[in-house]
């Protein structure tokens, strides 16, 4: 079957027509994956996501390092190919989503009937496949972790990239005041049409002063929650905006720096703070993560939140998809296509 393999540690943005990239397009590495129990199921992939922690993986900077060589890829939909004898909640033609601690840049895979989520009716596949890790990740931190209200001002870092993006729109849905964060004009003008509540240019002028004066127009005293997937200066900054009693969601370290919260101001003002890491909640809280999935599926099919493809790739153009995550260029999400994109 077609697949992207990850021959070798190093950069996947190298052009995968160099011999130094460490990532291949390939037909024949791996054979159609076999229905492996009653209970399983094969899904034809139609689209997979792309993620910042893919990115890290092939690096050898991610936390979890998969023997040599493997296909890389997480969340993914698809239509059902095959079924076990056992199954019960599945059949051949159903559209899914679902996700893998590895192996969905692939044209199949083989998954439990548990593992896998059915998609409702006019809900598009690419955006099923981009939903379950970005828009997982700040469901879980923000509706089941921090218990974001309406009336509470949500202050989200790297809000134009995929996990930031889905910050903001779950914000919304749930009634916050937010604020969103990002460089470029082009990512703060997309961030205003979302409706965010200030949009903020990391390349101009002070984050802080710029948020001061939205919350004493609005006549708040500060932030009650700060969604922090970029880490560095960026979060010791925003520290200084935050009220007492605040919730810090620490989600990831796109800066490449790893912040130290001081534990002194954290206890004066009776901070929470928050490790997020979605993929631990599989194995510590499995039922977590299928109510948030099943919730975000129904809120997609009732347009309460849009996924937004920045760039969508084939496989045999991989290097360009992650160059797009390692740039900055990406306002949403990333997606590898296989087949028909959309049914």
């Amino acid at each position: 079957m077609e697949a992207l393999v990850c021959m070798k540690l190093g950069d996947p943005t190298v052009p995968m027509t160099s011999d130094s990239s460490p990532i291949a397009a390939v037909t024949n590495f791996h054979p159609v994956p076999a229905i492996a129990s009653s209970t399983s199921v094969r899904v034809r992939i139609r689209a997979t996501s792309l993620n910042f922690a893919n990115y890290l993986q092939i690096l050898g900077r991610y936390q979890e390092k998969p023997p040599l060589p493997f296909i890389p890829g997480s969340d993914y939909s698809g239509v059902v190919e095959s079924v076990g004898s056992g199954v019960s909640r599945f059949k051949v033609g159903d559209k899914v989503c679902s996700v893998a601690a590895l192996g969905s840049f692939a044209e199949f895979i083989v998954a439990d009937e548990q593992d896998l989520f059915l998609v409702p009716e006019g809900c598009d596949l690419i955006a099923a496949a981009a939903l379950p890790v970005a828009f997982g990740t700040s469901h879980v931190a923000l509706v089941h972790r921090a218990q974001l209200k309406p009336g509470q001002v949500l202050l989200v870092l790297g809000a134009a990239g995929g996990v930031g993006l889905s910050a903001v729109q779950i914000g919304k849905a749930c009634g916050a005041i937010v604020i969103a964060v990002a460089r470029g004009d082009e990512k703060v003008q997309f961030l205003k049409s979302l409706g965010v509540d200030h949009a903020v240019d990391l390349g101009k002028g002070n984050i802080i002063e710029s948020v001061k004066n939205f919350l004493k127009s609005r006549n708040l005293k500060g932030v009650d929650v700060l969604y922090d997937p970029v880490g560095g200066k960026l979060t010791k900054e925003s520290m200084k905006l935050l009220n007492w009693g605040a919730n810090i969601l620490i989600i990831g370290f796109a800066s490449g720096e790893v912040p130290v919260v001081p534990a002194n101001i954290a206890l004066v003002k009776n901070w929470t703070v928050h490790g997020l890491y979605w993929g631990s909640y599989k194995l510590h809280r499995p039922h977590v993560l299928r109510n948030s999935v099943e919730e975000l599926l129904s809120w997609l099919s009732k347009g309460l939140l849009t996924v937004h493809i920045s760039h969508s790739y084939g496989l045999s153009k991989a290097d360009l998809a992650f160059a797009a995550i390692k740039d900055r260029k990406a306002i949403g999400k990333v997606m590898i296509t296989l087949g028909r994109s959309k049914l």
